[in-house]
């Protein structure tokens, strides 16, 4: 699945997943755009890909606010030409019960996971369809489709809003030839997971690896994701494959949801 002469941009891109899709997209052949909070995370990143032999441009910017969106987006046209891919995988969450959550936890979230995605994809939207066409890839969660274990009730709402947002934002553009998909991650091994797992390891009086068993054992594989098993099905949307897919949600959580 070759992505020669295209052109991605990449949110939330410092770590873990987005760390993870924007090497998969530059190994396809693509050039990145990478944009997020994290300025140092960045560099790291664009050092990653320069030695793979492809061109990085890097956004230090907040996807929570429209301004640094429009920038982010004019900065990917003004570097790289064009704009085909975007990964809309910028997002926050914390784990808390549903009665420890305030205000400030909803204004956060949804600031990010929700204005945030639909704005992303109303600005790089208006440049493909300029262009005649790209690929808009939602980052959703199994979170949103019901998954018991969510790190939060309004994380748990923000996805579910990326997934409807999926489906209204294929049909809407789909007349411009822009196909707009969503991937919806399990557990996913980043460092955000790990910490958790080390800190439950730790009240629980156990050892890491048996709190990991414990936390994935009802995935009927056994095992977390591994970010790069993310980025593979970003890589596929992004693809002459994915064509004629739009407005879909598909899981990456080792068998966890059904549909």
């Amino acid at each position: 699945m070759t992505l020669a002469g295209r052109a991605a941009l990449v949110t939330g891109a410092a770590h873990g997943i987005g760390r993870a899709s924007a090497i998969a997209l530059a190994d396809a052949g693509a050039d990145i755009a990478a944009s997020d909070i994290d300025g140092a995370g960045l560099e790291a990143l664009a050092a990653e890909i320069a030695s793979r032999g492809r061109r990085c441009v890097t956004i230090t910017a907040d996807m929570g606010d429209l301004a640094d969106i429009e920038r982010t987006v004019r900065t990917t046209v003004e570097e790289l030409g064009r704009i085909d891919i975007l990964v809309n995988n910028a997002g926050v969450t914390r784990a808390a019960h549903m009665m420890e959550l305030e205000e400030a936890d909803w204004d956060r979230i949804m600031r990010i996971n929700g204005k945030g995605v639909f704005f992303c994809m109303k600005a790089a939207a208006r440049e493909m369809i300029k262009q005649g066409g790209g690929r808009i890839i939602n980052m959703a969660s199994i979170a949103g489709k019901g998954f018991a274990n969510a790190s939060n009730v309004i994380y748990a709402g923000s996805k579910g809003a990326v997934i409807a947002m999926t489906r209204m934002g294929a049909l809407q553009l789909a007349e411009h030839d822009i196909t707009v998909n969503a991937v919806c991650p399990g557990i996913t091994a980043t460092a955000i997971f790990k910490g958790i797992v080390e800190r439950n390891a730790a009240k629980a009086g156990v050892s890491y690896d048996e709190m990991y068993t414990r936390m994935v054992a009802g995935v009927p594989l056994k095992r977390a994701n591994e970010p790069e098993d993310v980025a593979a099905m970003v890589v596929y949307f992004a693809s002459d494959g994915a064509r004629n897919v739009t407005g879909q949600t598909l899981n990456i959580d080792g068998g966890i949801i059904p549909d």
